[in-house]
């Protein structure tokens, strides 16, 4: 189910915002889990610690910390996710452009402008519904985007996965059942320890591939014909 999260410091812009969502996705026949924040720094803490949200509405003017300090966590640690901040401050729009925000709503506009960023955002979001992997452990239950994992590599009984955004999530599971959950054929064994993505692959030189990151990592010999044949075909589809 998709998750959303909105975060205003005034308890009647929640609310209100919380409502107009709910009913949006009424008349659209949509279903999400909808968490509600009040303070800026609880949110933040919670994507921390690994809570996870597709779609995030957010005020800018907040105390403790500004709706562009928290975009910036948001951005680091659930790059996927799509925001939309709803302001009465026109003056943070190129900031908001520079963080990919999705949308970014005078909140004077909400009933106009809110209804089609929400149909598009979920537009967005169905269109990406195979497009994760979902990650779970201990700590937190996560989606995260296929396009965004660089490798993952075998740490004792845990998989490590690798991100583009330079952090690195572990999951209590070996290799294997972690390629069946990928499901998918840009991802494929490197050696008996690594599962590479080979859309960030830049070049093979021997036994060493290159990332787009600028990361080396090994290669078995028994894989590097493999390797080469399928980034290949990715590249040449790709022209």
């Amino acid at each position: 189910m998709i998750q959303i999260a909105i975060c205003d410091d005034s308890e009647v812009t929640l609310q209100h915002l919380n409502q107009a969502v709910t009913t949006i996705l009424q008349s659209n026949q949509e279903v999400a889990d909808i968490t509600l924040y009040s303070n800026s720094k609880n949110l933040s803490y919670d994507i921390k610690e690994g809570h996870f949200f597709d779609l995030i509405l957010t005020d800018i003017e907040m105390p403790h910390m500004n709706g562009m300090e928290l975009a910036a966590t948001i951005r680091t640690h659930l790059p996927g996710a799509l925001i939309i901040f709803i302001t009465a401050y026109t003056k943070y729009a190129l900031d908001a452009f520079e963080l990919s925000a999705f949308r970014y709503i005078d909140k004077e506009m909400i009933p106009e402008k809110l209804p089609t960023a929400i149909k598009d955002a979920f537009r967005i979001l169905h269109m990406q519904a195979d497009q994760y992997y979902l990650l779970s452990n201990t700590r937190m239950y996560r989606k995260l985007l296929l396009k965004d994992i660089l490798y993952i590599s075998r740490e004792g009984k845990n998989s490590v996965f690798h991100l583009t955004n330079q952090t690195e999530v572990k999951e209590r599971k070996s290799l294997n059942p972690v390629m069946e959950g990928l499901n998918s054929s840009d991802f494929v064994f490197a050696d008996r320890g690594i599962i590479v993505n080979l859309i960030h692959i830049v070049s093979i030189q021997d036994t060493t591939i290159e990332l787009d990151n600028g990361e080396f990592l090994p290669a078995s010999l028994a894989r590097i014909k493999e390797l080469k044949l399928l980034l290949q075909k990715i590249w040449r589809n790709s022209l």
